[in-house]
């Protein structure tokens, strides 16, 4: 097997829709291939996000999304690891460590502080691969959320 991880472009919507689609109907939401197209087009076109691809014999198999953000205090850029997905039958095989590799490499060479992400509580596969790459888990500070 043969895994690649590449920036996305505009170029790369359609498999990467396919892709951001299957995520978003692992936590639960309605298929939405045209929303999908729409959310990641402007993300990319505006340079509200930074996409990474991974390509498994040059297929695309997984991908995450990163959103800039600052911290105050450090006065410096941060980089929100918001969405990392693997397709099921690419799992197991090292991409989404690949992908977290290459997440983590663009956030240092930007400048960023820090690279920040939350996880489902139950989510036990992605928590192991975040402690075994060396993350460390935030247990200093609640997280709330107002739905609007």
């Amino acid at each position: 097997m043969s895994l690649s991880i590449v920036r996305a472009s505009t170029a790369w919507i359609e498999p990467l829709a396919q892709l951001f689609d299957s995520y978003r109907q692992f936590y639960g939401q309605s298929s939405d291939m045209d929303g999908a197209r729409l959310f990641l087009s402007e993300r990319l076109e505006q340079e509200q996000s930074v996409i990474f691809v991974a390509l498994k014999d040059g297929i695309p198999c997984g991908f995450t999304q990163l959103y800039p953000a600052f911290s105050s205090i450090a006065m410096r850029p941060i980089w929100i690891l918001n969405d990392l997905f693997v397709a099921p039958d690419a799992r197991r095989h090292g991409v989404g460590e690949s992908l977290m590799q290459a997440a983590t490499e663009f956030a240092v060479d930007s400048g960023a502080k820090r690279l920040v992400l939350a996880t489902a509580s139950g989510n036990w596969s992605a928590q192991a691969l975040y402690e075994k790459l060396g993350w460390d888990r935030d247990d200093a500070f609640l997280h709330y959320l107002k739905e609007l």
